[in-house]
């Protein structure tokens, strides 16, 4: 049974990648421990653009400079202990990543603006990372940024990466775009060699005892995956990219409809936090034994066989269905 599949360029034995997964890529052995589970490529954890600021401004070094002279310019960036793993060490993190496995390393930027992250997607790429994965983290607040110069924001930050580095480059994408389909055409045509959908974004809770706002990771459920799958469906045919599944792909049958639906890889995160690296070779024996019971011999195969100009009735996965869904609900379920 053939289960590889190709993203980006680079042949995998099979569509079951380890997503970027802090705090479980930070530690090499467990990098090694994915690999011999089964996993086909590993996303790092992301390096924060924050984190680039505060080594190209010296940021404790001026602030210590004259003792705190200006004691409120503390709350501009984030202190060191928030990250684990600083620009330099995340550069040698990559590099001992490929000294000690043999499967393909995806780096990780997280960020806003294009500033500091062509520098460091080069050094990214000389450290040997094999892709690149930009993890565009916008949430924009201000009533008078309109659209359009959000979906700017996202095509200059990859234009200005692609322009140094000869690596693939993937952008995970916001589901939050007026026209994803259009947003997702634009990103393909500057240069974007995968599409990941989609980004989980922090949302804050608030604490009602202590008046707080926390901050705290909600992790995926297999509920999840329903839009990504819309959307992965709807492009997939249409544009000239590869399509990466992530968020609430736990089981073997997460992962069989996303590739029905025609992603090329599907990632996993939640599922591994939840009950550890392991759970990879289990994924991988259900996805085996289901396609041998019915008698696929390739991810291939099934790859984009339920996406929309694939599928019999193009409007199942647009708007014609929610009456639909609507009308053929059984309330009868809520009774006690």
């Amino acid at each position: 049974m053939d289960l590889t599949t190709t993203y980006m360029g680079l042949k995998l034995r099979s569509p079951l990648v380890v997503g970027a997964a802090a705090p479980l890529t930070e530690d090499i052995d467990n990098i090694k421990r994915m690999e011999d589970a089964g996993a086909a490529a590993v996303v790092l954890h992301s390096l924060f653009e924050e984190q680039l600021r505060q080594e190209q401004l010296e940021l404790h070094h001026h602030l210590e400079y004259k003792t705190y002279s200006y004691a409120e310019s503390l709350t501009f960036y984030p202190e060191q202990e928030v990250f684990h793993v600083g620009p330099e060490e995340y550069l040698k993190h990559i590099r001992k990543a490929k000294e000690t496995t043999n499967i393909p390393i995806i780096a990780s930027l997280n960020g806003l603006t294009p500033g500091g992250w062509t520098d460091y997607a080069k050094q990214i790429e000389q450290a040997g990372a094999d892709a690149l994965e930009l993890n565009i983290y916008y949430v924009p607040t201000d009533l008078d940024l309109p659209g359009s110069q959000v979906e700017q924001t996202y095509l200059s930050i990859l234009r200005a990466v692609k322009s140094v580095v000869n690596i693939p480059v993937a952008i995970k994408l916001s589901p939050f775009f007026s026209n994803t389909a259009n947003m997702a055409k634009q990103l393909v045509e500057t240069g974007a060699d995968a599409l990941v959908l989609f980004n989980r974004f922090y949302q804050p809770d608030i604490d009602i005892e202590n008046l707080e706002v926390q901050a705290n990771v909600l992790l995926s459920t297999p509920q999840a995956m329903r839009l990504p799958m819309r959307w992965i469906a709807i492009l997939y045919g249409r544009i000239q990219a590869d399509l990466a599944a992530t968020s609430g792909i736990h089981k073997a049958h997460d992962v069989l409809k996303m590739l029905m639906a025609g992603a090329s890889i599907t990632m996993l995160v939640s599922v591994l936090l939840r009950h550890g690296i392991r759970e990879i070779a289990s994924i991988e024996e259900g996805m085996r034994h289901w396609m041998e019971e019915h008698e696929y011999e390739s991810v291939k195969q099934m790859q984009g066989s339920m996406s929309q100009i694939n599928c019999p009735d193009e409007s199942a996965f647009e708007r014609a269905q929610y009456m639909k869904a609507v009308q053929t609900y059984n309330p009868e379920r809520l009774l006690i």
